[in-house]
This record gives C-alpha cells, structure tokens and sequence, in this order.
C-alpha cells in the first residue's frame, strides 16, 4: 500500500508526468488511466505541469535503411517513404488519447525515434497530423535512435547546425513548441548550441541511488541554463558489478518512489527548471492507474 502523498514544496520541478512507447507497458492503458497517471505524478510536485513524453511510433532497424514506423496514416497521402524509411499505419493509434488529453490540461510532447528517416519530414508529417491538439507544446527525438542501424548499434550525435536547423523548423510550426533532445550520453547532443531546447537523460544501469543521482546531475550540469527533464523507474540494464537493475535500489526508496527521486534530484540540480518523467515499463508499480 502506498504512502499518503505528501506534496512537495514549491520547487524547480515545473513538469511531472510519464514516458508512453507502442512496446513499454501491456496492456496499453486507456485515455482516462493515462491521464490519472500524469496527474498522480503532477501531484507529487506542486505547480507542476501533468505532461507526457508520447511516443508516435517506433524504430525499424534495416541498417542504413533504418527509420519509423510512424502510429497513424500518411497525412493526405502527401509524404513519400524516404526510401522506406517511414511507413505510416492504416489506422491512427494515438488521435483518441490526444484529444482526451486536450480536455484534461495535460501537455504532450510527441517523439520519434528516427533512424535514418528524413527528421524534417517526420517534424512535418507530425504536426500535420496533431498539430491541431492543444495538448501538444512541441516535438522530441530520442537521439539513441538517431542515425542508428541495429539494436546494439551507436548512433550519431547531434551537432550544432543540426540542433539549431531540427530546432527552427518545430518553431515554424508554432514559435511555442520547445524541442527536446534525449539521450543517456551528453556527448551525443549538440557540444555549445542550446537555442530553447530541453535536454533529457534516460540514463539506466546503476549500482546504487548515488550513482544515479551523480550521473543525472552531471547531465545537467552540462546544459545549465536550459530546461532539463530525467526519464527514471527502468528495470532492464543489468550493472556490470552488480548484477542487478536499477529497480533494485530505487524499489527501496520512501514512498512515493517519484517523488522521493524528484526531489532528490531537484535539490542537486541548479537548472532553472527541472521535469521528472516515470518511463511505461513500471509505470503500474508506482502509480495505481
């Protein structure tokens, strides 16, 4: 049984929600479950903003051929493949939760995990397809995925010219959407360029809860004067002397789980804002939805 939440107190941690991906929790939850999850979390943090880190679809591995398969139908059959690169779905599988999540107050950034696929096509195909959402505040790309060819394969960083370009054309669209860039390595994003971007680290595999919030922070000691966001709970990377997942040590935290670790990390962190993200995979382990 959980512990009565005990919010707390005002803070930098200005967004609080969950990670949502076509393959991270069974059975996928419903609108109205979503929606309580994000402000369970939201809760925990007062004056925080109920958001979700809402994958469209996911990565196809084909070598150099890599790219996404993108929830929904080509938007007015407009788009090319890109070679094969997009592949669009028959039907659309995320237009009921967003406009759910419209009525809600809840605000939605929406990811892809690229590949090789054309970034600007996939900027462009996005919004014409749920641009009109209010819930939507901009777009991500999950950077492990960016220019990668196989599961266990590396990626390509992000430069600056590239950071910037990706940046200017999600602000075509609405001069407020914000762009993310996540990765768990701060090698990979972009080495000086910050623009407005958000910078998230979905790093996983730690020996103890010290080295977890010691890494999380040295993310974020990198990108200090822009908005950071940590995507936490994993229970998959083994730790090399360990032997165990990250689950662990942070199932042996007071409860409630996420926001005993958001605090803990707010506190460490001198960014001027903060969001705490609970990825799908043990989203029903902390949060009762």
């Amino acid at each position: 049984m959980m512990n009565p939440v005990q919010p707390s107190s005002p803070s930098k941690i200005k967004s609080s929600g969950v990670r949502s991906s076509a393959y991270g929790i069974k059975p996928f939850p419903q609108p109205e479950e979503w929606a309580k999850a994000m402000k369970i979390m939201a809760g925990y943090f007062p004056n925080s903003t109920p958001i979700a880190v809402w994958g469209i679809g996911e990565i196809i591995f084909d070598g150099t051929n890599s790219g996404m398969k993108m929830g929904f139908p080509n938007p007015n059959n407009k788009y090319d493949n890109d070679n094969g690169r997009i592949r669009f779905s028959d039907e659309d599988e995320y237009e009921k939760y967003l406009s759910y999540f419209d009525s809600q107050g809840i605000k939605v950034f929406l990811q892809v995990e690229p590949g090789y696929a054309d970034i600007k096509l996939l900027i462009d195909a996005t919004f014409k397809q749920y641009g009109h959402h209010s819930c939507a505040i901009g777009f991500g790309i999950d950077v492990e995925w960016y220019q990668s060819e196989c599961d266990s394969c590396k990626n390509q960083p992000v430069t600056d010219e590239l950071a910037k370009d990706w940046e200017e054309t999600v602000k075509s669209y609405n001069p407020n959407y914000k762009l993310f860039l996540k990765h768990y390595d701060k090698y990979q994003l972009p080495p000086t360029y910050r623009g407005d971007l958000i910078f998230i680290n979905d790093s996983q595999g730690f020996a103890n809860y010290d080295g977890f919030l010691n890494e999380m922070i040295d993310f974020a000691n990198q990108f200090p004067l822009n908005p950071v966001m940590f995507q936490i709970g994993y229970d998959a990377v083994e730790n090399n002397e360990t032997g165990k997942t990250d689950k662990f040590w942070w199932e042996r935290l007071p409860k409630p789980i996420p926001q005993t670790m958001g605090r803990d990390l707010a506190q460490r962190c001198s960014n001027p804002e903060v969001g705490v993200i609970w990825v799908d995979f043990t989203l029903r382990e902390v949060v009762p939805i």
